[in-house]
């Protein structure tokens, strides 16, 4: 069992910068991929970033590549989510998850979901 609990959100200016974190609970958490999703008001929630339980490999969805820094320390059971150079189009709720399985990390089909934070952006 892992419990994610997220925090990090607030209201930015365009061209500002947040760090999300999530934070694990549960003794094998450096087993799992950690995962950031968002979901805009009124839209599906998309895929953000992903990395692998050792941190060595990250993916990112094409609109946050080179703006967005997914990383893990393992000791502190946490993930993050640098963002920079923030746009007023990144304004969502923002989700971390985790499961065994690499797979297709941009599917939503995790195991552990924490409950969000909300990332505001303003122009």
């Amino acid at each position: 069992q892992v419990q994610l609990v997220e925090s990090g959100g607030g209201l930015v200016q365009a061209g500002g910068s947040l760090r999300l974190s999530c934070a694990a609970s549960g003794s094998t958490f450096d087993d799992y991929i950690v995962s950031w999703f968002r979901q805009a008001a009124g839209k599906e929630r998309e895929f953000a970033a992903a990395i692998t339980w050792s941190g060595s490999r990250t993916i990112y969805e094409d609109s946050i590549k080179g703006r967005f820094f997914i990383s893990r320390d393992n000791a502190q059971k946490m993930v993050y989510l640098q963002m920079t150079s923030l746009k007023p189009e990144d304004t969502a709720v923002y989700y971390c998850a985790a499961r065994l399985k690499w797979g297709t990390p941009s599917k939503p089909e995790y195991d552990y979901w924490g409950q969000g934070t909300q990332v505001t952006v303003s122009s």
